[in-house]
């Protein structure tokens, strides 16, 4: 998409000015302060009611592997006694726990579930609130920084977010659990040991349990260090995805002109180019990843074998029975298990934060925005309503680009009530006059009045049509239901769609059904529908002939006759049609701005 001047929007552009920048808090901080609302919102009682309920099941997730293990040493004890009848017994029990389980992952399953699925909802209505806001969403385009893809941000970083949260919470609140449990096992399994140190023989409790802390950390500690380019690989990859998706999803919403111009050759290089980059942060992972598997292959296999070789002279020697053995060897593997929550969970930890990072920093890039473009104050443009006001009147207003750039001189002007005015010259500086005025264009200064209780309605050169029903798409903003039949077929008739008449519960894609001047048209029959009070049109009849851009000047003319019009048009045809003309001239890299007195049949206020 391009701005009125054709210049494409970036947000990485080298020559505008940063955000300005303060010390970031804690990422902790950043992400509670902007996620940790769920919890406190007007649902709370309902998020608090899952979440308790999600941790009760994770208690009862835990009670099973305690059962397991209890029941291990019964089983073992009875196939060392050959023991029939508490054979038989064990398997009833381990029947019993089955079922228990099988109802505990059940509801755990549906709770988690209903929990994510809230918090992503609540996320994304918080950030699409913040986004679609008094034009963010476009001027957040201008700005530099890492907020690019706000719609991947929007749509997958949030999820990703709110999935991943309560996984790794909920397996971090398991291990937590399941290590408290087992370490009094551990402990107690252990018994005492004597060891004799320089001459002095000390009888240590609770030996297994020193070795399991000690094996996990150690194991913790080497995955760190091997993982930790893992976080920046997983951050590389998120976010060549991210870039490749964005110029799919620009294929798909240009998909038209891109096969007018037979520009799919252009389209598949400039893609492939993209996906290069996707090639490369698969690359990246995959080697960040490949030194992880070479320790955790070594790590998993000597996991399982390293306890019962631990514990396994206690049983050689007569001291424990076969059942304590396999007991002991299983509560050491949870409790190891439990201490290598961050091996197992580090990719996944990883990517969590890449996506908070991407959704955090649109947010951060959209707060910015409010506090420091489009606050109220001397270093932008102030666009006001107020019943003072009997026009539209510019004080002081001079136009730049987000950069600081100069665009428009500082100027003065009055329009009354009802007038006609055109606008010519400079097209990029005309587009972002009329973006001023809509308080989307805030960079520059001075103050935009308009009167109070007064309807707006701006129509661009290429009108936005959703895809939807014909009949919506006239009422757009407003409801469908507020364009009966007779009024949308009126209004179709007028400006040259009759033909259209019979489809306006059709939905489709209308900007690709429709050719160039018929959208044009279509924007005449919006505005219509809507019956402004001031009209700003954008180069709004460009693609019309001469005959048919008059035509719909006059209706506009017929039908609306106390709406005040103002054109940004350069076609001849349109001067007769309007009673004043302002001219943007562009001098020393900028535009001022003169009313030219030939269309004004009464003396003009100053420019």
């Amino acid at each position: 998409m391009t701005d009125g001047a054709g210049r494409e929007p970036s947000g990485s552009a080298p020559s505008q000015t940063p955000l300005a920048h303060h010390p970031p808090p804690s990422f902790t901080r950043r992400f509670l302060r902007f996620a940790g609302g769920y919890w406190t919102g007007e649902n709370r009682v309902a998020v608090w009611l899952l979440t308790t309920a999600l941790v009760v099941l994770t208690v009862g997730q835990v009670v099973v592997p305690v059962l397991i293990n209890i029941w291990s040493e019964r089983l073992f004890d009875a196939l060392e006694q050959r023991s029939m009848d508490r054979f038989v017994t064990m398997v009833g029990a381990v029947g019993l726990i089955i079922a228990f389980n099988i109802v505990n992952a059940v509801l755990h399953l549906l709770v988690k579930r209903r929990l994510q699925l809230g918090w992503r909802r609540w996320l994304t209505a918080k950030l699409m609130e913040d986004w679609l806001r008094r034009g963010r969403h476009h001027q957040i385009a201008y700005l530099p920084g890492d907020h690019d893809n706000p719609d991947g941000r929007i749509a997958e970083d949030i999820r990703i977010t709110a999935e991943m949260a309560i996984d790794l919470g909920h397996s971090l609140t398991y291990c937590a659990m399941l290590l408290i449990s087992f370490t009094n096992i551990l402990w107690m399994l252990s018994g005492r040991i004597s060891v004799d140190l320089f001459g002095t023989e000390w009888s240590v409790p609770g030996h297994l349990l020193f070795i399991a802390l000690l094996y996990a950390a150690m194991g913790t500690t080497i995955a760190l260090l091997i993982g930790t380019p893992l976080v920046n690989a997983v951050n590389r990859r998120q976010s060549y995805e991210a870039d490749f998706r964005f110029g799919l999803a620009q294929v798909r919403e240009n998909g038209q002109g891109i096969a007018l111009l037979h520009g799919e050759t252009a389209e598949r290089g400039r893609l492939s180019s993209l996906f290069e980059g996707v090639t490369l942060g698969w690359h990246g992972q995959t080697r960040a990843l490949s030194h992880m598997m070479l320790f955790s292959a070594t790590y998993s296999v000597l996991s399982a074998a390293f306890p019962i070789l631990v514990a396994a002279p206690r049983y050689i020697a007569g001291t424990i029975s076969l059942g304590v053995l396999m007991q002991t060897a299983q509560a050491f593997q949870q409790t190891v298990g439990a201490l290598s929550w961050p091996i197992d969970n580090l990719a996944r930890a990883a990517e969590w934060r890449a996506s908070v990072e991407r959704m955090l920093r649109l947010h951060e890039a959209l707060q910015q925005l409010d506090r420091e473009v489009c606050g109220d104050g001397a270093d932008h443009i102030v666009v006001e309503r107020s019943k003072g006001h009997s026009g539209l009147s510019f004080r002081g207003v001079s136009i730049d680009d987000p950069d600081g750039k100069p665009v428009v001189h500082g100027f003065d002007l009055e329009v009354r009530r009802g007038d006609r005015v055109l606008i010519v010259g400079d097209p990029a500086a005309a587009v972002r006059l009329f973006r001023a005025v809509a308080g989307v264009w805030p960079w520059g200064r001075g103050h935009i009045a308009l009167p109070a209780d007064t309807h707006v309605f701006f129509m661009p050169e290429h009108p936005y049509l959703p895809r939807d029903s014909l009949r919506a798409v006239l009422a757009y903003p407003g409801a469908p239901s507020s364009v009966d039949d007779g009024k949308g077929v009126e209004a179709l008739d007028a400006v040259g769609l009759a033909h259209l008449s019979g489809h306006l519960d059709t939905v489709d894609r209308w900007d690709e059904v429709l050719s160039v001047p018929e959208c044009q048209r279509l924007s005449f029959a919006r505005l219509l529908i809507r019956r402004p009070d001031w009209i700003f049109l954008e180069d709004a009849t460009d693609s019309l002939d001469a005959q048919g851009e008059a035509d719909l000047m006059a209706l506009i003319e017929r039908t609306l006759p106390a709406a005040t019009v103002l054109t940004i048009g350069n076609h001849a045809g349109l001067a007769p049609l309007h009673q004043r003309r302002l001219v943007l001239e562009r001098t020393n890299g900028a535009v001022t701005l003169r009313e030219d007195p030939q269309n004004q049949p009464t003396a003009a206020s100053a420019v």
